[in-house]
């Protein structure tokens, strides 16, 4: 009886023993314990809230990207960024007429005028780097986006639709095109794709609207223009918003006066008055719309032309995904036509107008691709080839010669010891070329002016259409004698056979050519030839006079 009593004992207290082992186990196996503890596993292996492997890759590709785009686009992506930031930082160089009329803001230049005063003080302010650094830093930023658009994605629907969007987003030719280049529609590209992450869309859970109305008052700073994809978004915001006295009095509001305040600021240090130039930048190009002075097309251009070259062979991805989108992504699509349709209303109309709306349209695309079932391969082999041609023709070959040149003339610059001989006269559609920010030697150049009519003239003509009227007669009135000739002259190769009595007469020999496109049109050649004075003149004195006025 006693060993039963005992070996009941041993059974009872060993059936508690494993009940205390279990309810141990289960405390360390806990939901809550193990989820924390592979969050932080998991965050230590993260970058920007994804997977590290994943950012290195984009950030990677975008670095390439840089590398590989070797062409000139548009002159604001100079003459509007790099440009100012170079006469802010060296006090020497070129303001066009936008900055003395105070249309553009000084916060997008002061990005790159900082990457200048930082390389200056550090002693490796060489004319490669100040070409190179402000185009990785934007490459940098162009890859967040691209990182902050799967992420979006991955959130509002699931991986394998995040995937696709991101695939099509890399391989976007317009996008490889445009976000390496210091061009303020790419920062407006870049803020806004940011901007959605944190937007409140259905299925979002990374919404926050400071986060978000701030970085759409920065493109706002930046690009006024940026309120015009915002425009449905905000008003949807606005609508859904339960607490909407407190959405505008606590976020929109403030927001707005901080951001606003800061251009203020700078620009009042900078232009050495109280400027509100948002509102100048919207009067000049939208009330008066003085923009058509730079060319006008017809109302359908984006419809017809300007839409359909930058989706490319996105194009019919972007149709069929439209249609199996869901229904909560309709804000997307009407923000694109949107945009379309209020860019339509203006007469000056370019490609890069709508790059900010590229990005939408990308995850329609996604959709189109995730719903492939039978030609999915196929679809993706065409969509890469197609793209990677266009990215490399128009990265690589494409208007080059423009920026090819400019290397000629920082040797004619470090290479002569006594600057002040040499002197470089551009004869090219104005802002063809950079300027010192892609020299960084205070040589004498000069180019043809072609500043807006703001008098109200009845028939304004600008240098540069004086210039092309009757281009030999106008060289031979301007340059009257040997002393006011330039050492070196630019020119597109169609002018040559014009100019060629000048050339001749005044002892100008071709000595570098640059291939710049196949499509020799109007005052545009397929290559860029550089004129060298063999019978050194004085120095020209009107260079003399426009190099001490920026100096």
């Amino acid at each position: 009886m006693e060993r039963g009593r005992e070996d009941a004992s041993l059974t009872l207290r060993g059936l508690q023993n494993r009940s205390h082992e279990k309810i141990k186990l289960r405390k360390r196996k806990s939901t809550l314990y193990f989820s924390t503890q592979e969050k932080n596993v998991r965050r230590r292996g993260d970058l920007l809230g994804e997977n590290i492997h994943l950012v290195l890759f984009t950030i990677a590709l975008r670095i390439l990207n840089c590398f590989l785009v070797q062409t000139s686009f548009v002159p604001d992506e100079y003459w509007q960024s790099l440009e100012v930031a170079h006469h802010m930082v060296f006090n020497y160089g070129y303001l066009t007429w936008e900055w003395t009329e105070r249309l553009r803001s000084y916060t997008y230049p002061l990005i790159f005028a900082s990457i200048y005063k930082i390389l200056h003080l550090l002693g490796k302010d060489s004319v490669q780097l100040l070409i190179w650094i402000p185009r990785l830093a934007q490459a940098l930023l162009s890859a967040v986006a691209d990182v902050r658009l799967y992420s979006l994605m991955k959130q509002l629907e699931n991986q394998e639709v995040a995937r696709w969007v991101f695939f099509c987003q890399l391989c976007s030719w317009f996008t490889w095109y445009c976000c390496t280049r210091t061009l303020t529609n790419t920062m407006e590209t870049v803020l806004t794709i940011i901007a959605l992450f944190y937007y409140p869309l259905e299925g979002s859970k990374s919404m926050n609207s400071v986060k978000y109305s701030s970085l759409v008052a920065l493109a706002f700073i930046i690009r006024p223009t940026a309120v015009i994809p915002w425009t449905p978004l905000l008003f949807r915001h606005f609508c859904q918003e339960p607490r909407k006295l407190d959405l505008i009095l606590h976020h929109f509001l403030p927001v707005g006066l901080a951001t606003l305040s800061l251009s203020l600021m700078i620009d009042r240090i900078f232009f050495g008055q109280w400027t509100l130039v948002q509102f100048n930048f919207l009067k000049f190009n939208v009330l008066q719309n003085l923009g058509t002075f730079y060319g006008s097309h017809p109302w359908h251009w984006y419809f017809s032309q300007g839409f359909p070259v930058i989706l490319g062979t996105h194009l019919p991805f972007f149709i069929h995904g439209c249609y199996l989108a869901p229904k909560r992504h309709r804000i997307l699509l009407v923000t694109v036509l949107w945009t379309l349709l209020v860019y339509s209303m203006l007469s000056h109309k370019e490609f890069r107008f709508i790059y900010p709306v590229l990005p939408f349209c990308m995850v329609f695309c996604g959709y189109s691709l995730t719903h492939l079932k039978t030609w999915k391969k196929p679809a993706l082999s065409f969509l890469f080839l197609s793209n990677l041609f266009l990215a490399l023709y128009t990265g690589l070959v494409h208007q080059r010669g423009t920026l090819d040149v400019m290397s000629h003339i920082q040797k004619v610059c470090y290479n002569n010891p006594n600057k002040s001989s040499a002197s470089i006269f551009i004869m090219m559609p104005c802002h063809s070329t950079p300027y010192y920010s892609h020299v960084h030697c205070p040589l004498p150049m000069r180019f043809l002016q072609c500043p807006p009519d703001l008098t109200g003239k009845s028939q304004y003509l600008d240098e540069a259409d004086v210039f092309y009227l009757n281009p030999l007669n106008w060289l031979h009135r301007e340059f009257h004698d040997d002393a006011s000739l330039p050492t070196h002259l630019i020119t597109f190769s169609i002018l040559e056979e014009e100019i060629s009595a000048f050339l001749i007469s005044s002892n100008y020999n071709k000595t570098a050519v640059f291939f710049h496109t196949h499509l020799p049109e109007g005052r545009i050649g397929s290559h860029v030839y550089v004129y060298e004075r063999k019978l050194k003149g004085k120095f020209n004195t009107k260079m003399n006079s426009e190099l001490s006025e920026i100096n």
